[in-house]
């Protein structure tokens, strides 16, 4: 099993409301995992938000809590619902409702990784689902809850970064016919997790350092900003997706030439996103 359920870096002392979290950036596959996957260990990665953990870790620096995924996406999504279980995986499951995620392979124990490659030959026990939920998905979101408890507690708000990247080819079948690709999607599910004060704000950070900047297609936000997105309660979620090509070789999953950089720039991002937080907040919508 993964060693830990998530890695949690603090600040010195929290001086803004804002808590950052990259749910799909773990990257611990454990050999017994690997030993029941029908896939390599490159392709086994390929559902990985590689590298996001590392283009954030100086949010702690700018007075903000960074949360980061233990387990690796292949092993369990912490962007779906404990309840979103696939039947066409998991033995004893009934068939639920029409659900996309779940139906795509996609559920809280995925099916498959990119381009729908299946990761097991069979299915697996219910107590195996079971085990996964327990030990990693309930921990890492307990503890997100608790870093939201104490926005409001210090701040009187809260304010979630979802952080995650995506692969140029998502990109290019949206706006293949409408020009350039956006390098950067800001997610907030249409307006239903964010006010749009918030939002523009944290659009305004990107685009000041110079990143082009696209809301909610292809990806509004999933099960986090749904379940953490509650702006009448002032507390805003908004999910980042970051074009994977920007900053790494897809193919190979490493770090290109322009990783530096990036990063760089997002580290500006990250502290003007805390500053929003900072103080008495004006942002949240009443």
């Amino acid at each position: 099993m993964p060693r830990a359920a998530y890695y949690l870096s603090e600040p010195k002392k929290r001086t803004s409301c804002v808590v950052f979290a990259s749910p799909h950036s773990g990257n611990d596959y454990p050999d017994r995992f690997l030993q029941q996957t029908v896939l390599n260990q490159k392709t086994i990665r390929s559902s990985e938000d590689a590298f996001v953990d590392l283009l954030f870790q100086d949010a702690a620096d700018y007075g903000a809590p960074f949360l980061k995924a233990g387990a690796p996406r292949a092993f369990l999504d912490l962007n779906r619902s404990p309840d979103e279980l696939d039947p066409a995986l998991i033995e004893g499951v009934r068939k639920p409702g029409h659900n996309p995620r779940v139906a795509s392979g996609l559920g809280v124990i995925p099916r498959v990784v990119a381009n729908g490659r299946a990761i097991y030959r069979g299915k697996l026990p219910m107590s195996e689902a079971k085990r996964r939920i327990d030990g990693y998905w309930h921990p890492y979101h307990a503890r997100l809850q608790a870093l939201l408890g104490e926005s409001h507690e210090l701040f009187g708000q809260a304010i979630l970064v979802d952080c995650h990247s995506m692969p140029h080819e998502a990109l290019e079948s949206v706006y293949r016919k409408n020009g350039k690709c956006p390098e950067i999607v800001l997610g907030d599910r249409f307006g239903a997790a964010s006010s749009p004060e918030v939002m523009e704000a944290v659009e305004a950070a990107f685009v000041e350092v110079g990143f082009s900047v696209m809301r909610n297609t292809p990806f509004a936000g999933a099960y986090v900003t749904q379940a953490y997105g509650r702006p009448s309660r002032r507390q805003h979620a908004i999910q980042i997706e970051i074009d994977r090509s920007i900053y790494m070789d897809e193919r190979r999953i490493r770090p290109n030439a322009e990783f530096d950089r990036v990063r760089g720039l997002l580290a500006q991002v990250a502290s003007r996103i805390a500053v929003l937080g900072q103080g008495p907040v004006r942002l949240a919508a009443e």
